[in-house]
């Protein structure tokens, strides 16, 4: 399989639309459980992309989506192992959407990233943890570097908020 990264600039209303649309177009066509993986703690502001974007899939008016991950009960490194193997057991042959915080160059700060291939959670702290997702969102929210983790710690919580809004409208919208 080839792998394909899309980069969104949510300054750009265009790009919402655009979003919506690649990511419609990446979900099954025939029907499967479609579950959210929400990654992230909410202890770390740059982390808390993935339970801040569950959250608001859970407070969505779409209901009966299957979320993995909030802030009130998120998916980080700790549980990560135990949170996936629930989701096999309890779904048959799901698609798995992995949403995560990621850090990146600098021109890239503030972009969505929607992506084919699985998520690597942790990369950006030299953590290795299992790759998971038939799809992936990150919302590059810092810049890499050899200090990551405070690269995390340093960032601004209204830039995690906006791309948190741009992706939860992305995905209703796309479920529509």
């Amino acid at each position: 399989m080839r792998y394909f990264t899309s980069y969104f600039n949510l300054e750009n209303q265009e790009e919402h639309i655009l979003f919506a649309k690649s990511l419609k177009e990446q979900l099954p066509s025939k029907p499967r459980p479609l579950l959210f993986l929400c990654i992230g703690s909410d202890r770390v502001t740059g982390d808390c992309l993935g339970p801040m974007v569950g959250e608001m899939l859970l407070n969505s008016p779409q209901k009966h989506l299957h979320v993995y991950g909030s802030l009130s009960s998120p998916v980080h490194g700790e549980n990560l192992i135990s949170v996936q193997q629930k989701m096999t057991k309890e779904h048959s042959n799901p698609f798995v959407i992995a949403i995560d915080a990621s850090l990146g160059e600098p021109s890239h700060l503030g972009l969505v990233t929607l992506s084919n291939a699985p998520i690597c959670p942790g990369k950006g702290v030299n953590k290795y943890l299992p790759a998971l997702g038939d799809l992936s969102i990150t919302g590059i929210v810092n810049q890499a570097g050899p200090s990551g983790f405070l690269s995390l710690q340093s960032t601004r919580l209204y830039k995690v908020m906006k791309l948190s809004q741009f992706i939860v409208s992305g995905i209703q919208q796309s479920l529509l």
